[in-house]
């Protein structure tokens, strides 16, 4: 499958909420349904969050209430990420032009074929009769 991937600049306006061109739209499919796509989102969310944490640091005050500042917020703003991770991810397939419920459906059908690949393995190596 032909999936060219964004360039850095790219990638960080995809990670933004920002619309790829339409060649990258098998990327961006594999990107929302394919291994490790948490993962990808909670990266993604890194991007948003990091440049506001710096900002805190940078305030006045002590150090311990800034720091605790950047604490809280971040596990605020990953929980409530995470939270929504499905949500975001269909609503940015939609945004690149795939129709809703496309992710949901992607990743049960591959987690389908995980488990019955697992399944056979079972069966293979446990009932043998």
């Amino acid at each position: 499958m032909d999936r060219p991937r964004p360039g850095v600049f790219r990638w960080f306006w995809y990670a933004v909420g920002g619309r790829l061109p339409e060649r990258y739209a098998p990327w961006v499919l594999h990107d929302m349904t394919g291994p490790h796509w948490k993962a990808r989102h909670v990266a993604r969310s890194t991007v948003g969050i990091a440049p506001l944490c710096l900002v805190w640091l940078l305030l006045p005050g002590p150090l311990t209430l800034r720091l605790s500042l950047v604490l809280m917020a971040t596990l605020v703003a990953y929980f409530y990420s995470c939270a929504y991770m499905e949500e975001s991810a269909e609503h940015r397939l939609t945004k690149h032009g795939f129709p809703h419920g496309t992710g949901k459906q992607r990743r049960a059908a591959l987690a389908e074929a995980a488990d019955t690949e697992a399944k056979a393995r079972y069966i293979a190596r446990y009932r043998q009769g």
